[in-house]
């Protein structure tokens, strides 16, 4: 990625903007001549005859430096403008791109104040920033060749002074660049503790933790503070002096001038043209330190941006993928194994999974069953082993087409700041029939909760589903899942949050969707009429087979039973318990 990339498609404005700036500067050096003859020729002279054609060449000059200049900042500012819509986009679709791990990386807050600030301050820079930093260099250059063919000997004292105020402004600009970087880091910061902070406001309010974040919040602005503080004490410690040696390069020329003009070496035209003149250069050095600012605050933000898009996903893509004409949902893992940062994850897990049949999934927490999911979501590959979709590798396929089969329900499920209904078309608003949307909420058990609500389907509910049950939002959840109408249904403890008989209604409406289907719980309940059962430990395969087998079999399935519906203790001690149950 290039800066340059950006700013070569906008060369036609480029030109624009520079012809309108060259335009104004050539009008801005022409006003000191006007005004030498007005006052050498018209005053002093006693040429009244030219005084009315002289001042409307003011006022055209005037009119004319309104007209291009504002073609010349409307110009700059939509280059600068629609560069960070297309950076926004490109980042915004980069992050998208990557994989799973990419986000163990990189927080929330940090990748918004990539994607929003930092673009924000490149695109300033190479937009209305740069065209002034470029405007006061050339007026300045220009300006003093004016002032050279006047009187050389005057020029010799802003050709003097410039330098010195140019080490002051680079000097400035080498401590804030330090600053800048710090500030972009602790922004980052910043986002990232009020984000999780709002994100988790039921968390923050059911552990009464509002003052434990305020005071998270506080050290961070504390800090923030103070960093901004930092940089606004350097600026304060540069620019006056900066502004200083301005005026007192004003005051130099007005003075030597005058002596001249006393002296008769120079007419006192051209001393008034030359103080309009020295105006025209100050202004480009008073800006100076601000501009390096701003500069350097760019250069830094986009070395977050370049560290951002340099990194890529470690799933790799075939350039040429399968594309499975239609996708039966069949899913076979054939030895698959999974190791992340030296840890063993999942080990020689095999199964197959024939269209339309359904696995159940059961295990102690970490024992791997959510690690399941994101294989076959391709969010992680597979260190040994290979997965199968309808017999091809699932590294073959486009990953577009590979998530496109799976509707996932995941564990914490997530709502979106929108209607119910677009909750559960999720990016299908106009492909999506409103008839579908109500079916789905049916068969989720969510008609009845959402037919109570103030709009119905078109309510506006909360960031993440705030103000809905934990129960209601995996039911909605569902609905979204069962909407896509994808060949394959994956809930991965989807109904921990329901009661028992909400929970067996869902798995009932469950029953009749012609779909593949994984269903991952931690109650029986949810798995039993499964036609296979898998019951991982450690990443492993313990046990396998129907909720009968299992049961016969006195594992860790029964086990599991009995502590649900029975009691353990009891269970192992009477030797009269049935291979259905401990009743």
């Amino acid at each position: 990625m290039k800066l340059t990339s950006y700013m070569k498609k906008f060369w036609p404005w480029y030109l624009l903007g520079t012809g309108a700036m060259l335009l104004v500067i050539s009008l801005d050096v022409t006003a000191p001549r006007v005004i030498q003859s007005i006052i050498d020729r018209v005053i002093l002279g006693g040429e009244s005859g030219l005084l009315w054609p002289l001042l409307l060449g003011l006022i055209g000059i005037g009119f004319g430096r309104a007209v291009f200049g504002y073609v010349k900042e409307f110009t700059f500012d939509w280059i600068g403008n629609t560069a960070a819509k297309r950076m926004r986009k490109d980042v915004f679709d980069h992050v998208q791109s990557m994989s799973v791990d990419f986000f163990h990386r990189h927080n929330t807050g940090e990748l918004m104040t990539r994607i929003k600030d930092d673009v924000d301050k490149i695109c300033v820079a190479i937009g209305f920033i740069g065209a002034l930093a470029v405007e006061a260099a050339v007026n300045t250059v220009i300006v003093l060749i004016c002032m050279f063919r006047l009187n050389w000997k005057l020029t010799l004292i802003p050709v003097i002074l410039m330098p010195i105020i140019g080490f002051l402004a680079l000097r400035m600009e080498n401590r804030l660049g330090e600053v800048y970087e710090e500030i972009s880091d602790e922004t980052a910061a910043l986002n990232t503790v009020a984000e999780e902070n709002l994100a988790g406001v039921r968390t923050v309010k059911a552990f009464a933790r509002e003052e434990f974040e305020k005071k998270k919040f506080k050290n961070r602005n504390s800090r923030y503070y103070k960093l901004n503080m930092k940089q606004s004490a350097l600026a304060a410690r540069y620019q006056p002096l900066i502004s200083f040696l301005g005026k007192m390069l004003l005051l130099a020329l007005v003075v030597a001038g005058g002596v001249q003009v006393i002296q008769g070496k120079m007419t006192l035209g051209v001393l008034g043209a030359f103080a309009e003149y020295a105006n025209s250069i100050i202004w480009p050095m008073e800006i100076l330190g601000w501009l390096s600012n701003d500069i350097a605050s760019a250069a830094a933000s986009w070395k977050k941006i370049k560290n951002i898009m340099s990194q890529t996903s470690v799933l790799e893509q075939e350039r040429e993928p399968v594309l499975l004409e239609q996708v039966q949902g069949g899913l076979r893992f054939e030895h698959v194994g999974l190791t992340l940062d030296n840890q063993k994850i999942l080990e020689d897990v095999n199964f197959t999974l024939e269209p339309g049949r359904t696995l159940g999934v059961m295990g102690m927490t970490g024992a791997g069953k959510t690690m399941l999911v994101n294989l076959i979501q391709r969010f992680y590959d597979t260190t040994r082993g290979t997965i199968y979709l309808d017999g091809v590798d699932i590294r073959k396929l486009s990953l577009h087409q590979l998530r496109s089969s799976a509707a996932v329900v995941m564990q914490d499920a997530f709502l979106f700041s929108d209607t119910v209904e677009q909750n559960v078309k999720m990016g299908q608003k106009k492909r999506m029939p409103a008839d579908t949307v109500k079916l789905a909420l049916e068969q989720a058990d969510a008609k009845k909760f959402v037919s109570r609500l103030s709009r119905q389907e078109e309510t506006l509910i909360g960031e993440r589903g705030v103000g809905l049950s934990g129960g209601q939002k995996q039911r909605i959840s569902i609905a979204r899942a069962i909407a896509k109408k994808a060949p394959i249904l994956i809930l991965d403890d989807s109904t921990s949050a329901l009661d028992m008989e909400t929970e067996q209604q869902i798995q009932k409406e469950l029953r009749s969707v012609d779909t593949t289907k994984i269903i991952i719980g931690h109650r029986i309940s949810a798995v039993r009429h499964a036609d296979e059962i898998l019951i991982l430990q450690d990443g492993k395969i313990l046990e396998r087979g129907t909720h009968e087998s299992l049961m016969a079999q006195k594992g860790q399935y029964y086990k599991t039973w009995c502590v649900q519906y029975g009691g353990l203790e009891e269970a192992e001690n009477s030797k009269k318990r049935t291979a259905e149950g401990c009743f």
